[in-house]
């Protein structure tokens, strides 16, 4: 089915305003027509949208765009990706507990009765990192609330969003269900995904820090995430070669192009230089001190990162590096550091196979290191640990300002959820208010729903003076 295009006009702004109503029009009605849909058919339509990239012609054909187009990652990953992520939030959405629909919790000793009410239209503002696996994901999670969503696609995402679009909303008519629940903006540009933006009921941003920052400035409710920049522990007690494996997987994942992918590893001394070999082991090429420069040099342009080595396959980083015919069979590439911040550039997010190497004294010096690396980019996003010791773990969860601590995961695959942890599957994910984020967990279908609260008499629990100030005045006097 095709997607809407909107014939010119000759004045630009009027032109804007007449898409931006138009879409959010037909999302309205969209809505109405599902107003009445019980838990049974939203999850079905939710099923459907799954199945409009899980189909594994179409994941592929995605995936092909994708890369095409926006020259990021690989393509066999982003199969996986399209499927895996999906696959993992359609189970999600369809346990008996994600309920939206109607009485969500009722708590009579309480006098409590809760209903599930849709937020409303929602614009989803989408990454060039994953501009098909991340429509999907959020489409998923709005429709679940019986909310409609407009997509706003990246520039170079445009073909690969507005292609899964199409497939969502043939899907959904397939099965019976509007298909404007699902739009996508017919063109691009900075100052139309704000006029969408400003007429949203709520917003969601995955992508660049300013898409964040102009969602909260549009006086809409709005979820932004923050900036990835993971690093990960390799602590004393760690299976070191267990590690090593899980941190290949993980940062070789998709050329890196994850906000959760490893950007560093902080390496306790007493194992230092066993990490470092079962690193090399699974193909990590340790860069020596000008070749460490070549990278720098080459790796950021002006200041930023270049374009052209960003999540690129390791031979082309290594060629765009001038480096040495032996590192051309890498895999990813190691570069030591010992400082953090602007003068440090590796301390911060890389968006490639370069993955910077520190070496800590004992685990406070590496905690320690962790913190400075997350301050300089990454606050409250998510840090690793490769351990056995529940100490260890422990305190580093106590310690650091962070949503999510991953212990002995591969942390790019783990963090956004898996089959064997808790976390709820995601391609968004908060980072508190240390990240300049309103949500502090995986983005789920719950931030998709408003509640009401149904209170009626319960006896009374009025407690005494004495109850409630008692222990005080006895530690304190009255």
């Amino acid at each position: 089915m095709a997607l809407k295009e909107v014939a010119p006009a000759d004045d630009d702004d009027a032109r804007e305003d007449a898409i931006i109503a138009e879409l959010v029009a037909d999302a309205r009605a969209a809505m109405a027509a599902f107003a009445d849909a019980g838990q049974d058919a939203v999850d079905d339509a939710v099923t459907a949208l799954a199945w409009a990239i899980y189909k594994p012609e179409r994941a592929r054909e995605l995936a092909e765009v994708a890369v095409r187009d926006t020259g990021l990652g690989n393509v066999e990953d982003k199969v996986v990706k399209n499927r895996r992520k999906t696959f993992g939030t359609l189970r999600d959405l369809l346990r008996e507990s994600a309920r939206t629909v109607g009485v969500i919790e009722d708590l009579p000793d309480r006098g409590l009765v809760k209903y599930a009410k849709p937020v409303g239209v929602v614009v989803a503002v989408c990454p060039s990192t994953n501009p098909a696996a991340t429509p999907v994901n959020k489409a998923m999670l709005a429709v679940k609330g019986r909310n409609a969503i407009i997509l706003a696609p990246s520039p170079a995402g445009r073909s690969a969003t507005s292609r899964i679009a199409g497939m969502m909303r043939d899907e959904l008519a397939r099965a019976g269900h509007p298909e404007d629940l699902v739009q996508v903006l017919p063109q691009v540009s900075k100052a139309l995904t704000q006029k969408l933006m400003n007429a949203a009921d709520l917003i969601v941003v995955t992508g660049s820090q300013d898409n964040v920052r102009r969602a909260y400035s549009s006086g809409k409710p709005a979820i932004g995430v923050g900036l990835g920049n993971a690093p990960v522990i390799i602590d004393e007690t760690a299976d070191v070669e267990a590690a090593a494996v899980k941190i290949r997987l993980s940062k070789t994942f998709d050329n890196a192009t994850s906000c959760s992918s490893e950007n560093a590893v902080v390496i306790v001394d007493s194992v230092y230089d066993a990490a470092i070999a079962a690193l090399e082991a699974e193909g990590g090429y340790l860069a020596g001190p000008e070749e460490k420069r070549k990278i720098r040099d080459s790796l950021w342009a002006d200041g930023k990162l270049n374009r052209h080595m960003i999540a690129k396959d390791p031979d082309v980083f290594a060629e765009m590096a001038d480096l040495p015919e032996a590192s051309r069979k890498a895999r990813f590439f190691l570069v030591e550091e010992n400082g953090t911040g602007r003068d440090h550039p590796f301390s911060g997010e890389k968006l490639s196979l370069a993955l910077a190497v520190y070496r800590a004294r004992d685990f406070g010096h590496a905690i320690g290191t962790v913190r400075e690396i997350l301050a300089y980019q990454g606050a409250g996003h998510s840090c690793g640990l490769h351990s056995t010791s529940e100490e260890n773990m422990r305190r580093l969860a106590e310690e650091l300002d962070v949503v999510r601590v991953l212990v002995n995961q591969a942390h790019a695959i783990g963090n956004g959820g898996a089959f064997d942890n808790g976390l709820n599957f995601t391609l968004s994910m908060g980072c508190g208010t240390w990240g300049g984020n309103s949500i502090t967990e995986n983005l789920n279908y719950r931030n998709f729903i408003n509640v009401t609260h149904l209170s009626t008499v319960i006896p009374d629990e009025t407690p005494t003076e004495k109850e409630l100030f008692g222990a005080y005045f006895t530690r304190h006097g009255q």
